[in-house]
């Protein structure tokens, strides 16, 4: 893994704009913000935050909760990525993250209802094999701790290529019991991919 002198590492159609913004080259206004690099130990991972208002310059709080949590889990996060909620758009950094070699993609929102929910339908575009014991995993043991927006989840967890991604939805609860649910099952699944499993 090549490093730049100021400790970060650049994903594969990421460039920073002369005004020092980071930018998804595959997509429309996307954003990026880079973590410093500790020790990886569980593997490399990249966050993708869907949300209109993100993507279009606002705060985005729950790309930190997520790098925080994958980091406490022993996580090399490479990026933080905003995008829109757009179908493209989503796919485009999930394929970006998939050609990185990243071990793990998590996107976090999108995942409800509304007509703006496109993050499943995104993601089934770049899945090889769907995974529906780790959705259905997330969906469970999120309705046990009461969060709706977990239960009522449309999201998928599956493997493209060798990366494991998955769908949370963008509630800080449904993130904080995703995370603790996901740790062992993303470890199982990396270890397989990689030959590591016994």
């Amino acid at each position: 893994m090549m490093m730049h002198e100021s400790g970060r590492v650049p994903m594969p159609a990421i460039r920073v704009r002369p005004d020092g913004e980071w930018e998804l080259l595959s997509g429309k206004g996307a954003t990026v913000s880079t973590m410093e690099i500790d020790a990886p130990v569980a593997g490399r991972a990249l966050v993708v935050v869907v949300d209109d208002r993100t993507a279009h310059g606002g705060v985005d709080s729950l790309g930190p909760l997520v790098t925080e949590l994958l980091t406490e889990a022993g996580f090399l996060v490479d990026a933080s990525v905003s995008v829109s909620a757009d179908e493209v758009e989503i796919r485009n950094a999930l394929n970006t993250a998939v050609i990185g070699g990243v071990d793990l993609v998590i996107s976090v929102g999108g995942t409800g209802m509304s007509p703006r929910d496109v993050t499943p339908e995104a993601t089934e575009e770049v899945l090889d094999r769907v995974l529906p014991g780790i959705s259905e995993a997330l969906r469970s043991s999120g309705l046990a701790s009461g969060s709706l927006d977990a239960g009522l989840s449309r999201g998928l967890a599956g493997v493209s290529g060798s990366t494991l991604v998955v769908n949370l939805p963008g509630s800080r609860a449904a993130i904080r019991d995703g995370m603790a649910t996901l740790g062992p099952l993303a470890s199982r699944v990396i270890d397989e991919l990689s030959g590591l499993a016994e």
